[in-house]
């Protein structure tokens, strides 16, 4: 039996974020935005859902004058993308 695809890292962008936030300590807004291709509003909107879920961390401050935001993936986010990595796994297997 064929274990489910979380639905939530399913999606490109939200599986790209947690690609790069599994290789990095933590990643700005704008490195994220710069490697996914994404637009800063589309981006936004996913890094909620997956804050919303527990699978990020989103900090928020200043650098200087500018907004400074800044993800880091969590351990229940590590365990979500290496179940669904693992799942993957077992759908090319079969």
């Amino acid at each position: 039996m064929l274990k489910e695809l979380d639905p939530l890292l399913h999606s490109q962008l939200r599986l790209g974020v947690m690609s790069i936030l599994m290789s990095v300590e933590s990643a700005e807004f704008t490195f994220l935005k710069e490697k996914t291709n994404s637009t800063a509003g589309n981006l936004s909107v996913q890094l909620d859902k997956l804050s919303e879920a527990g699978y990020i961390t989103i900090e928020k401050s200043f650098n200087g004058k500018k907004p400074l935001t800044t993800c880091r993936i969590n351990r229940k986010g590590m365990k979500a993308f290496e179940d669904y990595v693992n799942a993957l796994k077992d759908y090319i297997k079969k």
